[in-house]
């Protein structure tokens, strides 16, 4: 049995393939990269850009931003990597002062950056005082 697309229970054909796919469980994975300093001083200005600190801050209404020029590549979910990033950056996951944000794609493109082909930025929150 399996269900169709419109969610009804339909019995499987006996000359049915039934497909099955291997997960490959990834130990180590190397999440070191180096970007061209052309490539890295365009991604630097795109995320610095005042419109797009503003778009993030919308999520972080009490506090003002600051990009921290920290880069890091996304790795795979394992028992080493919980977060899904380097051990080294999971400080800032759990530290409440900090905000880690996906890359744009049209950021990375624009930057003529291609390998990795994913970026995570790590952001400063500072909050705002009222006088």
């Amino acid at each position: 049995m399996f269900y169709s697309s419109s969610g009804r229970m339909v019995k499987c054909p006996q000359d049915f393939p039934i497909l099955t796919m291997n997960l490959k469980i990834i130990e180590q994975f190397d999440s070191d990269f180096s970007l061209d300093p052309v490539a890295q001083n365009c991604l630097f200005s795109l995320l610095h850009s005042e419109k797009f600190l503003q778009q993030i801050q919308s999520h972080f209404p009490a506090c003002k931003l600051e990009f921290t020029e920290l880069l890091f590549q996304p790795v795979p979910y394992s028992i080493n990597t919980p977060k899904g990033m380097p051990k080294a950056f999971e400080t800032y996951h759990d530290n409440p002062d900090y905000a880690i944000v996906n890359v744009p794609p049209p950021f990375m493109f624009e930057a003529k950056i291609f390998k990795p082909s994913r970026l995570c930025a790590v952001y400063r929150l500072h909050p705002l005082t009222s006088a």
